[in-house]
């Protein structure tokens, strides 16, 4: 098991095994083909290489069978000043990002700038041989954590064995009003209309089921901060479902109230991440700290 913090600011862009009594600048010279000997050295002597998770800038450091030799990078390394997303984890097949509120999971008909177009930058920036596939999105207004593959067939064993793969998966939410209840559960049909609203029935209206569990954090009179647990990932669900409490997400201009922002932006952030990694079967656990802002009004 692997537990990580978005606010740990290094990541991990190749992992490697040792085999052999070796040497590491010779074993890194062996298995890395796309760096020249000197830019290895380079990277060495900058200790951006790990051996069992320790950096090393030794060149004649002596590897032993077993042991694990990872590259790594400084996050202000991989993303300088970059206003809208942070690396939280990285290896060969998958990435795990930190997205700021305003801007697009992918690119929509009239916007190409988005989380993906950021991901396939640096992957050509560091030279690696791939491009962002999306697992799952988030509201442009929302922010927290998502996963991206790095390969198609990344991508669909995820879509195919979603429910089994996702351990945890949790958001918090800065909502309307002081909320009654501590702990509970909301189940619905979810379904569009025309104009894409989305609409919430208690009973089978052709739409898509859904299960949000929420608990109480904190109240005031006339805010409440929510921890929301999903069972399913529908379109708009948890701010449907908040709706339906009649505690809409602050800041919710579609299903909430219009002048109820004192934070300046929608009140909804994806702070907890657990899954099974689909190629190598760990169990990775990501999770960032709750947004200053929610906290403020209390």
């Amino acid at each position: 098991m692997v537990q990580q913090n978005a606010r740990n600011r290094q990541s991990v862009l190749k992992t490697l095994q040792v085999n052999e009594d070796i040497q590491l600048l010779e074993f890194l010279n062996a298995n890395i083909k796309d760096l020249s000997r000197n830019k290895i050295k380079s990277f060495l002597s900058k200790k951006l290489f790990a051996v069992n998770g320790k950096r090393i800038s030794q060149f004649d450091f002596v590897l032993h069978p077993g042991m694990r030799v990872e590259m790594v990078k400084s996050m202000s390394n991989v993303f300088p000043d970059n206003p809208y997303i942070s690396l939280v984890y990285e290896d060969r097949w998958l990435v795990v990002i930190d997205k700021n509120p305003g801007i697009l999971s992918m690119q929509s008909d009239h916007h190409s700038f988005c989380v993906k177009s950021i991901r396939d930058n640096d992957f050509r920036h560091s030279r690696q041989h791939c491009t962002a596939h999306v697992v799952h999105r988030l509201d442009r207004e929302t922010s927290g954590l998502m996963i991206f593959a790095k390969s198609t067939e990344v991508q669909q064993l995820f879509v195919n064995s979603w429910q089994e793969l996702i351990k945890d998966r949790r958001y918090v939410a800065l909502v309307s009003g002081k909320m009654q209840q501590t702990d509970g559960t909301m189940r619905s049909w979810l379904k569009d209309d025309k104009y894409y609203f989305t609409y919430s029935s208690p009973f089978d209206n052709g739409g898509k089921y859904a299960v949000t569990h929420f608990h109480t954090v904190r109240t005031s009179e006339r805010y409440s901060l929510v921890e929301l647990s999903l069972e399913t990932g529908r379109k708009n669900q948890i701010r449907v479902h908040m709706q339906d409490l009649r505690h809409p997400v602050v800041g919710d201009l579609k299903y909430g109230f219009e002048d109820d922002n004192p934070i300046g932006r929608l009140g909804l952030h994806a702070f907890r991440l657990d899954f099974e990694h689909p190629v190598t079967g760990q169990i990775l656990r990501f999770e960032t700290p709750y947004p200053t802002a929610f906290r403020t009004v209390f």
